[in-house]
């Protein structure tokens, strides 16, 4: 078992470099196969979705080299395989392959997605565009097979019952192919669903609004390969410029686009944190008082729903009481029991989280319940006193590249092990 194990109250100081964004590199790397010749991403995050990834890719026949957070996939000899269920069990992303196998072979049979457990996240909108589409879908075995008729996918008007990245994205890359046009209503405008059209209009196909809530994708009948940098992950730069806020002696956080985290930055400056904003970074003043906020989570633009928890443990800072409202993941709570366990005032109730401030934690033995609640806990290891020791970091390799080094390098006192 791997551990995590931070000595606290040692103040950061120092730069950090934000990676490629994660949640972009999960869906490009499925969108990259649509080619007919090889694609060079750039700003691949090291993180260990990646490589699940990539493992699924080889079993498909694709060639992949990956070094330097950059990866070639070369698609050319590529086969429709079942896909194998045991990767797919680790990361809900693995859907993507849906979408994509649709898209380039018309058929595709993949595992049921897994990855971290948020609540009920159901693939009927998936499920929805695909059939629109043209294409049959049906689940059993734990699997969903996907196939057309000989006439292959037709465009259509889809209108998405809910807001839904990955159904977005999902339907985008089954009908970058399919013939005439399709028209998605009330997509998602997420900055990684921008990145993907942008990959995916480099390589030839004919995408306009991404970003707005109408897409409109002008099927083409080949794609081709090409060079594309990832987008900085808003995330993880949402992640460290909490820790440099609730640690920091000050912090510059590089390779930023703070248009993409706009609702997360004005929350912070409500709550009274001193930020230099630049051209591609953020400068984290030290801090010296917090007042409580309300935070509720939203799709793009609003409040990220992934970056509720990393911000939970600076609101233990405040002095008050903070309400936090997760409207997109209505379960994700599992990181408050756990903050409780190292001191913290914080509790559930109904779908509320109320958190009472200012706080001093204690370094306790704590377990990562999912990726995001994993950067929570980390964040309350470097505040509180004494040792933290965090287990279930699986889910923390899983988002974030480099996270015990880049910390090291800010001065935390962090390291890894691993005991039977």
């Amino acid at each position: 078992m791997k551990k995590f194990v931070i000595n606290g109250g040692r103040p950061l100081s120092g730069e950090v470099t934000i990676n490629g964004a994660k949640n972009s590199a999960v869906a490009l790397i499925p969108a990259a196969i649509l080619a007919d010749s090889p694609v060079i991403l750039e700003g691949v995050p090291d993180i260990n979705d990646v490589y699940s990834l990539k493992e699924i890719l080889e079993i498909m026949g694709v060639k992949v080299t990956f070094a330097d957070n950059q990866m070639v996939i070369d698609p050319t000899e590529m086969v429709s395989v079942p896909m194998p269920n045991g990767k797919i069990n680790s990361l809900r992303a693995s859907y993507y392959f849906m979408g994509a196998l649709l898209g380039k072979f018309g058929e595709g049979v993949v595992g049921l997605p897994g990855g971290c457990f948020l609540g009920p996240r159901p693939i009927d909108l998936h499920v929805k565009g695909f059939e629109a589409l043209g294409a049959n879908v049906k689940t059993e075995h734990g699997a969903t097979y996907l196939h057309t008729s000989e006439t292959g996918l037709k465009g259509t008007r889809i209108f998405m019952d809910m807001v839904s990245i990955g159904a977005t994205i999902n339907v985008m890359l089954a009908a970058v192919k399919a013939e005439g046009r399709t028209v998605i209503e009330n997509a998602a405008r997420e900055p990684e669903i921008i990145d993907v059209a942008t990959l995916l209009n480099n390589m030839g196909a004919k995408i306009r609004g991404a970003g707005t809530d109408e897409i409109r994708i002008d099927g083409v009948k080949e794609l081709h390969g090409c060079r594309h940098s990832i987008i900085p992950d808003r995330i993880e730069a949402g992640t460290y410029i909490s820790m440099a806020a609730a640690v920091g002696q000050g912090v510059l956080v590089k390779n930023v686009i703070h248009e993409h985290i706009e609702s997360f930055i004005s929350k912070l400056e409500e709550m009274g944190v001193d930020l230099e904003i630049g051209e591609d970074s953020v400068f984290v003043h030290p801090v010296k008082a917090l007042k409580p906020v309300d935070v509720k989570t939203y799709p793009y633009p609003g409040f990220a729903t992934d970056l509720q928890q990393p911000l939970t443990p600076l609101l233990l800072l405040a002095q008050g009481e903070s309400v936090v409202m997760d409207s997109i993941y209505q379960k994700r709570v599992n990181h408050i029991p756990e903050l409780a366990r190292m001191g913290a005032d914080a509790r559930i109730e109904g779908n509320m989280i109320l958190l009472k401030g200012p706080n001093k934690l204690q370094g306790a033995e704590v377990a990562a319940s999912d990726l995001r609640a994993g950067a929570c806990l980390v964040t309350a290891g470097l505040m509180a006193e004494g040792q933290t020791k965090i287990t279930n970091v699986e889910y923390i390799l899983r988002g974030y590249d480099s996270i015990i080094e880049k910390l090291r390098a800010l001065g935390a006192d962090i390291y890894m092990v691993e005991e039977d």
